[in-house]
């Protein structure tokens, strides 16, 4: 594991409403994430995530950078103690009743102030220079108007990296294929980002049919079409996408949909089959 992201876990992976010193801590390194007038917006939807959430804001409150950065949490309309946590922390939210997170995702683009947006997720940790190096290509470039980065899977108690590792270099190399016909399909918006400006004259999020946060394939409610990819084609029509290779934006992110799935190698079999029938 990283050490970064192994300690992130490993402080509050298990903090709740219960241990108020931890969120007070938290709280004061979150204080300075909330400028009146911010450079960049880092939105995270939120849905039942009391204890999910934690992890991810204490790495986003570790960034290290000069620019004036908000957070800002959409809770979608979660059924747990969400909404209290995030009122424990201080940092900034808004409530969305429509469930789906292409309505959570919509909510923060409309309440965002910064100049680069860059969507989070409350079940993936961040790298201390992500934010830097995720919003460097639209600073150095006015024809990128959009980024995507990658990212590692964080296995579930008691299972071993190594065959993760193995299913993100063979997801490394469908990503490289389809980056000429298909960009909008490797843009997740876990890890994206966008010129704020540029995603406010498309419909931005907007959907036919809102994914759920699951979303898992072969359940009931899952959803082919999605958001992320949505606001990569509509940007795409706006100017060029950058996908950011360094490590210093490979963000952590949760395993969960992968179990839901049936697991690893039954996760891997569904998405390879989807990839081998959209290519051929």
């Amino acid at each position: 594991m990283s050490a970064w992201y192994k300690n992130h876990l490993e402080r509050f992976g298990e903090v709740g409403l219960e241990n108020p010193e931890a969120l007070l801590e938290l709280k004061q390194q979150l204080e300075p994430f909330s400028p009146e007038d911010p450079e960049v917006s880092v939105v995270i939807p939120a849905w039942n995530e009391e204890k999910g959430i934690l992890p991810t804001l204490a790495s986003l409150a570790a960034t290290t950078t000069r620019l004036r950065v908000e957070i800002i949490v959409i809770n979608n309309n979660s059924t747990d103690r969400t909404q209290q946590l995030l009122d424990r922390l201080g940092v900034r939210n808004y409530f969305q009743p429509q469930q789906g997170i292409a309505y959570a995702r919509q909510l923060g683009l409309d309440k965002a102030k910064g100049k680069y947006h860059l969507c989070a997720d409350s079940d993936t940790l961040y790298p201390p220079a992500w934010i830097d190096t995720m919003v460097k290509p639209m600073c150095d470039s006015e024809e990128i108007v959009g980024v995507y980065g990658r990212y590692s899977f964080i296995p579930a108690p008691g299972e071993s990296r190594l065959w993760y590792r193995v299913y993100e270099c063979l997801t490394g190399f469908v990503v490289r294929r389809r980056r000429k016909r298909q960009e909008y399909i490797n843009v997740l918006g876990f890890n994206m980002g966008f010129v704020r400006d540029v995603a406010r004259e498309t419909p931005g999020f907007a959907v036919i049919n809102a994914r759920k946060f699951d979303n898992a394939i072969g359940s009931a409610d899952h959803v082919h079409e999605s958001e992320d990819g949505r606001m990569a084609v509509r940007l795409k029509e706006k100017g060029k996408l950058c996908l950011v290779t360094s490590g210093k934006a490979r963000v952590f992110t949760s395993s969960r949909r992968l179990q839901a799935e049936g697991g690893l190698l039954r996760s891997f079999a569904a998405r390879f089959k989807a990839y081998a029938g959209r290519l051929f």
